[in-house]
């Protein structure tokens, strides 16, 4: 039975986790990151709702004219 050549797997090794390195790297610089974060405003703007655009009155039964 032959002898397993173990004499390429050190420089095999080290070229793989060298190669993993730089595209981790590389993807990890694609992402932008802020220096400093700035909080956002907090003056919002009110939305008008449809019922809010007119008067509208709402009668309960109980507040009608008994007949």
């Amino acid at each position: 039975m032959p002898q397993l050549d173990t004499s390429t797997w050190f420089i095999t090794i080290m070229s793989m986790i060298m190669t993993l390195f730089i595209v981790f790297q590389l993807k990890i610089s694609k992402y932008l990151y802020l220096s400093s974060p700035e909080p956002k405003s907090m003056i919002t703007l009110k939305q008008l709702n449809p019922w809010e655009k007119k008067w509208t009155k709402i009668y309960s039964p109980l507040s009608l004219p008994q007949q």
